[in-house]
């Protein structure tokens, strides 16, 4: 997994995601894994998911 301080990555919301509000999450990519995190809340704890993890999911999203 990643070292990287979660004060040093560069989070980012889904294109899909507006300005009303409502639930969001960031997320932010190092060469080997994902973070995610809640937008609303970005101090608290955050998830990450190695590469192959990640990749996976975002094929199976994309299918729904």
């Amino acid at each position: 997994m990643s070292t990287a301080e979660p004060a040093r990555l560069a989070w980012f919301k889904s294109s899909y995601s507006g300005n009303e509000g409502g639930a969001c999450v960031e997320v932010a990519v190092t060469p080997d894994a994902a973070h995610v995190r809640d937008s609303k809340a970005p101090a608290r704890a955050q998830l990450a998911f190695r590469s192959p993890e990640w990749a996976a999911f975002v094929d199976f999203a994309a299918e729904c």
